[in-house]
C-alpha cells in the first residue's frame, strides 16, 4: 500500500520521535537529545538516543537507527502499512485510502509544487529586469543587498493584469492549476481570471522541505489598502501551520542557535543577515496553536520578540494565553520586548547587532510575563483586590493542561503573591516588595494555608527574595523598562552631533538646543557637555569653532559616547551633522530635523494618548483618532532632506528636471 508523501510528512510532524520512543523506553533529556536503554539489547549504560530535530533514533549497541515508522517497526512487529495506520492512530489522523484518485492527487500535488516554483522563479527574473527597478529601490533602502535578495529568493510581481498568467500560459500551465497554486483570483463574478500579485515585492514561503508553497506581497503603492498580501489557502499551503523561514531556522536551531519569532518577512531577514539565523516569523496573524506546536518541535523553549508599544505588549499578553494549555515539561516561552518604535530591521540597522544581542539577552520567561501582566496596573491594598488577584491566578493556573507544569507554575506564583502582599504592601498601598527591605518572617501570605490554592513553595532560586531581585535589577535592565534607552534615536544624534560639528547652530538658538526634548541618556548628556563648554568659552568672551569643541569634549572623557552618537549615523542624508558641510546647506537642514523631532515627539505622546482611550473605550471615535495619528506619525518619517536645492552649497548634486 502507497501512501501520498504529504501525508507521511505530516504524520512526522505531529509525533515527535521521542513522543513515540517514550512509550517503551524511558527517556532522560541529554543536552538537545533524549537517551534511554535499548529496547533490543540488555545494557546498564545508556547507549539509545533520540533527536527530535533530525526526526531520527540512533541505537549505538546493535547499530539500528531510524525514524517513527521503523521504532513502531522493529519494537512492536508491524509492517509498513500497519505502522503507519497505528502511529495515524496516536495522531488523530485519518489514514488516506489507496486508489487511483488518491495517486492522481499525489501527482497532482506535485505539479502544483512546479506551478508555484516557475512562479517564484519569474518574480525573481522580473525583479532583475527594468521593470524591477522600483522595488530593488526599496530594497536597497531596507538595507536589504543584491546578495541577500538571491539567497531568500526576493521576486517582483509586475503591475500588469495578466503578467504572470501570460508567463505561466505559454509554458503550457493551465488556469485551472494557477487558480488552484494560489496565483490567480478568479470567482464567478470575475469573467477573466487575473494575477493575484501585482506591483508588490514578493517573499516566497517554504515549508519546512525549503519547497516553495506559497508567497507574500509588500506592495509598493502606499494608496493599496493590504500593505501586505498573502497567498490564500489551498492544498499546498495552510498559512496557521508554517512559518517563515521555518526549514533554516530548524537546521540553524539543530546547530545550537536561539529559535527567535519577529513579526514580519523583513525583519527575519534582518536577523538571519546580521547573526541570528534561527529567527522565524507568522504568516501575517498572530501567532496559532499549530505555529507554536511547530515552534516547540524545532526548540524547547523559542524567544518571542514584540515591539515595546501597545501593539507589542497586547500580542505577547495574547501568546501567554496561547501558551498556558498547552505548555508541557521542558517547553516553554521566553519573550524578549524591542525598545519602542522600533522591529528588529530598525534596531539593527541603528544600532547593530549588539542592540539585538542585548534585547535578547533581556528576554524573561513566560511565568515572570504572566505575573507582569496580571500585577502592572493594579493596586492591592485591600483584601477584596488581594483576593480578586489570587482568583485570577487560579482560573489561569487552571487552564494549564499538564498536571506537574500546573504544580509547579502554583508554586512560582504563590512565592511572588505572598511577597507582593506582605504587611509592607498592604499597609502602603504599593504594587512590588520595595528592593532591599527585610520582610517579616512571620506573615505566610495568601496561598501559604495549602489546598487547591497556591502551594508553599520554597526560599532561595524561587523564594520572594529572587522575586524583589528581578523587580529591582534584572526587571529594571529589561528592555520593557529601559524603553528608548535601548537605542540611539537617529534624529537625537542628528541633533547633538550637528551641534558638535557646527557650534555656530547656537547662535541665537542656545536655548531652544537646551530644552529640546532628548529621551537617550546618552544624547542628553553630550547635549549637557555641549552647553557646558559654550557657556565658559562666553563668559570669557571666547568664541569657539568645531575642533576646539571636540577637543573639550573628549577631555571629559567623553571619547567613547561620541563614538557610539556616531555610529548611530548609517545613513547617506545624514551628511549635514558632519564636518565640512556647507553652513548655507546645514543651517536649513538642522532647522528641518529640529522639527520633524519636535512633531514626533509630540504626535508619539499623542499616540500613547490615543492607544490608552482606546483601550479603556473600544469606540468608533477612538479607534479613529489612534488611526488619525498613526496616518501623521507615518506623514513625516523619511523626509529629513525634502529640502528643494539642499545640498547644493556642499558640493552635492542637485536633481534638476
Amino acid at each position: 500500500m502507497r501512501f501520498p508523501p504529504e501525508f507521511l510528512d505530516d504524520l512526522r510532524t505531529r509525533l515527535p520521535v521521542s513522543e513515540v520512543v517514550a512509550r517503551r523506553v524511558k527517556l532522560k533529556k541529554a543536552g538537545r537529545e533524549w537517551k534511554g536503554l535499548s529496547p533490543f539489547n540488555q545494557e546498564k549504560t545508556p547507549s539509545f538516543f533520540v533527536n527530535d530535530s533530525k526526526g531520527m533514533w540512533f541505537d549505538f549497541s546493535s547499530g539500528r537507527n531510524g525514524n517513527i515508522f521503523d521504532f513502531v517497526m522493529a519494537t512492536e512487529g508491524l509492517s509498513f502499512p500497519e505502522a503507519v495506520e497505528r502511529l495515524a492512530g496516536a495522531a488523530g489522523m485519518a489514514v488516506p485510502k489507496s486508489s487511483p484518485e488518491a495517486a492522481q492527487q499525489a501527482r497532482h500535488s506535485r505539479t502544483l509544487l512546479d506551478v508555484v516554483e516557475m512562479a517564484a522563479k519569474f518574480f525573481e527574473e522580473t525583479l532583475a529586469t527594468r521593470a524591477g527597478a522600483r522595488a530593488r529601490g526599496y530594497l536597497a533602502d531596507r538595507g536589504l543587498d543584491p546578495a541577500t535578495q538571491q539567497k531568500f529568493r526576493i521576486g517582483y510581481a509586475p503591475a500588469e493584469r495578466f503578467a504572470l498568467k501570460e508567463h505561466l500560459g505559454k509554458q503550457g500551465v493551465s488556469v485551472d492549476d494557477m487558480i488552484e497554486a494560489g496565483l490567480l483570483v478568479s470567482g464567478d463574478d470575475i469573467p477573466v481570471p487575473y494575477d493575484r500579485f501585482r506591483d508588490r515585492v514578493m517573499f516566497p514561503i517554504g515549508d519546512l522541505r525549503g519547497r516553495i508553497v506559497a508567497f507574500g506581497g509588500r506592495a509598493l503603492d502606499k494608496e493599496v489598502s493590504a500593505k501586505y498580501l498573502n497567498s490564500p489557502e489551498t492544498s499546498l499551503f495552510h498559512k496557521g501551520g508554517l512559518l517563515y523561514n521555518g526549514g533554516p531556522a530548524r537546521a540553524a536551531a539543530h546547530a545550537g542557535a536561539p529559535l527567535i519569532a519577529v513579526e514580519g518577512y523583513v525583519d527575519v531577514i534582518a536577523m538571519v543577515t546580521a547573526g541570528f539565523p534561527g529567527t522565524v516569523a507568522p504568516l501575517g496573524t498572530s501567532l496559532t496553536t499549530d505555529q507554536l506546536a511547530l515552534m516547540w518541535k524545532i526548540a524547547d523553549e523559542p524567544v518571542l520578540c514584540f515591539d515595546g508599544d501597545g501593539a507589542g505588549r497586547r500580542a505577547a499578553w495574547r501568546a501567554v494565553d496561547l501558551a498556558l494549555p498547552l505548555l508541557q515539561p521542558g517547553k516553554s516561552l521566553y519573550f524578549a520586548t524591542l525598545p519602542q518604535g522600533h522591529d528588529p530591521d530598525d534596531l539593527i540597522r541603528a544600532s547593530g547587532k549588539g542592540a539585538m544581542a542585548d534585547v535578547l539577552a533581556a528576554a524573561q520567561p513566560l511565568a515572570q510575563i504572566l505575573w507582569m501582566r496580571e500585577t502592572e496596573t493594579g493596586r492591592f491594598d485591600t483584601p477584596e483586590r488581594r483576593a480578586g488577584l489570587e482568583a485570577r491566578l487560579d482560573a489561569l493556573l487552571a487552564g494549564i493542561g499538564h498536571e506537574a507544569v500546573r504544580k509547579y507554575y502554583r508554586a512560582d506564583l504563590g512565592t511572588r503573591l505572598r511577597g507582593l502582599l506582605s504587611p509592607e504592601q498592604a499597609q502602603g498601598g504599593g504594587r512590588f516588595p520595595y528592593p532591599g527591605r527585610e520582610r517579616p518572617t512571620g506573615f505566610k501570605g495568601a496561598g501559604a494555608r495549602g489546598g487547591k490554592g497556591f502551594s508553599r513553595g520554597g526560599r532561595g532560586a524561587g523564594g520572594p527574595e529572587a522575586f524583589a531581585g528581578v523587580v529591582s535589577s534584572r526587571l529594571s535592565t529589561s528592555p520593557l523598562v529601559r524603553g528608548a534607552r535601548a537605542v540611539l534615536p537617529a534624529r537625537e544624534a542628528l541633533l547633538v552631533l550637528s551641534v558638535l560639528n557646527h557650534p555656530w547652530l547656537l547662535d541665537g538658538h542656545a536655548e531652544e538646543f537646551a530644552v529640546v526634548d532628548l529621551v537617550h541618556p546618552d544624547a542628553d548628556r553630550l547635549r549637557r557637555a555641549i552647553l557646558d563648554i559654550m557657556a565658559a568659552h562666553e563668559e570669557l568672551g571666547h568664541e569657539i569653532d568645531s575642533d576646539a569643541l571636540r577637543e573639550a569634549v573628549l577631555a571629559r572623557d567623553l571619547g567613547g559616547l561620541v563614538a557610539r552618537i556616531e555610529a548611530a549615523l548609517t545613513h547617506v542624508a545624514d551628511w549635514p551633522a558632519r564636518a565640512g558641510a556647507a553652513p548655507e546647506d546645514v543651517r536649513p537642514w538642522w532647522r528641518h530635523v529640529l522639527t520633524l523631532h519636535h512633531k514626533n515627539r509630540t504626535l508619539n505622546k499623542e499616540l500613547k494618548e490615543a492607544e490608552r482611550a482606546l483601550g479603556d473605550e473600544p469606540s468608533e471615535r477612538n479607534y479613529a483618532w489612534l488611526r488619525d495619528v498613526q496616518g501623521r506619525l507615518a506623514a513625516i518619517e523619511g523626509t529629513e532632506a525634502s529640502i528643494d536645492g539642499f545640498g547644493a552649497l556642499s558640493g552635492r548634486p542637485v536633481r534638476g528636471f
